[in-house]
């Protein structure tokens, strides 16, 4: 059996990535953003291992996702309650072009969204999305960030929500 995905070394790198990015832009930790969970402060040690902290994104019960630097975005994260929604491996989750979480006529949207973050770092948004099955969901008070390394560097974008329904 495979090990779970938190557990891998570029996974783990990930995970530090979106929460460090997260936290540079909103200036929150992502696990005590207001609105976003109701749940106590310190969930996250930060004194806990790269692998716990790794492990404890993906297991969060709210929605992370991210894509890469690519022309045509790959998702390259995706927590556990993401690929439940997207009924995606993540074997499959980690080779879907970003653009294909949305519908053909959500494309237009989706992109002046992710230009208006790339400009600003950090942007709010609520949109329509499709699961690898075709199911449509409407996901509200998500938030969207600019992922950026120790250098200042553009890693890519990740989102996060917990409000969403399916249609």
């Amino acid at each position: 059996m495979d090990n779970p995905p938190w557990q891998q070394e570029s996974v783990i790198k990930q995970s530090q990535l979106i929460l460090n990015s997260f936290e540079v832009w909103s200036k929150h930790d992502l696990f005590n953003k207001p609105g976003l969970l109701d749940i106590k402060k310190g969930l996250l040690n930060i004194k806990n291992s790269p692998q716990n902290v790794a492990q404890q994104l993906f297991e969060a019960p709210f929605i992370v996702v991210s894509h890469g630097t690519e022309s045509n975005p790959i998702l390259n994260y995706g927590n556990q309650k993401a690929l439940d929604i997207w009924e995606l491996s993540w074997q499959n989750f980690t080779k879907t072009p970003s653009r294909d979480t949305a519908e053909a006529i959500e494309q237009v949207e989706r992109d002046r969204l992710l230009a208006e973050t790339s400009k600003q770092g950090f942007c709010e948004f609520s949109v329509i999305r499709i699961t690898s099955t075709g199911k449509r969901f409407k996901i509200n008070q998500g938030v969207v960030w600019n992922l950026i390394n120790e250098q200042q560097v553009y890693q890519g974008q990740a989102a996060v929500y917990s409000d969403f329904y399916f249609l």
